[in-house]
């Protein structure tokens, strides 16, 4: 589990294609950044942008860690070098900062906007409409590893299909200490619903049938 608070920004310095042709996955080495690696051993959980992987192989200021071809084709920026946002699995010795992420990206969205509002910038994205019934006012959205606060939600369609478009503000330190101000009009981001949203509409589905 994760808290979707960005720990530090490291960056994919190499992908390297496993052997099994174009169904294989790839091998990541991620310099580390600011990110301590100290008590980080093999087979340790970490964030990349919001996916939860697996360590494979460390050194004091890298690790690599191995990617599907599955999880390649359901993520954004994972198959390239650059930037990334990383946190370390939660402990239950640490505050949580965000809210309870579980690493798993539910879907891909698609930034509609992004641009300084006063002191902030406002973050518009357009999720998967299957996504729609968990984004909610005030609710929370992990957008790229992001604990963040959907501030409005509308559905619309656009060009012929329903998309869930919701609004963040984000403040200046959030711009500062992670990967999201790079993000323009047209990039793709990995996105996670809310885990308690996910179990609620469980239960009121299941209570339907």
């Amino acid at each position: 589990m994760f808290t979707g608070i960005v720990a530090a920004v490291g960056s994919i310095k190499s992908v390297k294609p496993q052997e099994g042709g174009a169904d294989a996955g790839v091998r990541l080495e991620i310099d580390a950044g600011g990110l301590p690696l100290a008590d980080v051993a093999l087979g340790d959980s970490i964030s990349i942008n919001g996916a939860c992987m697996t360590v494979v192989e460390k050194t004091d200021s890298s690790f690599a860690v191995d990617v599907s071809r599955e999880s390649l084709n359901r993520t954004a920026g994972l198959d390239q070098p650059g930037e990334v946002n990383l946190e370390k699995a939660l402990t239950l010795a640490e505050r949580l900062g965000g809210h309870l992420v579980s690493g798993h990206v539910d879907g891909l969205g698609t930034v509609h906007s992004f641009e300084p509002v006063d002191e902030s910038y406002k973050l518009v994205i357009d999720a998967p409409q299957e996504l729609a019934k968990y984004l909610a006012y005030k609710g929370s959205v992990v957008v790229n590893g992001v604990s963040l606060t959907v501030n409005n939600v509308e559905d619309l369609e656009v060009g012929g299909q329903k998309v869930c478009r919701f609004s963040i503000n984000l403040i200046p330190h959030t711009i500062a200490v992670t990967t999201l101000k790079h993000l323009h009009a047209g990039a793709r981001v990995n996105l996670e619903i809310d885990l308690i949203a996910r179990y609620v509409e469980r239960m009121l589905s299941a209570g339907r049938s």
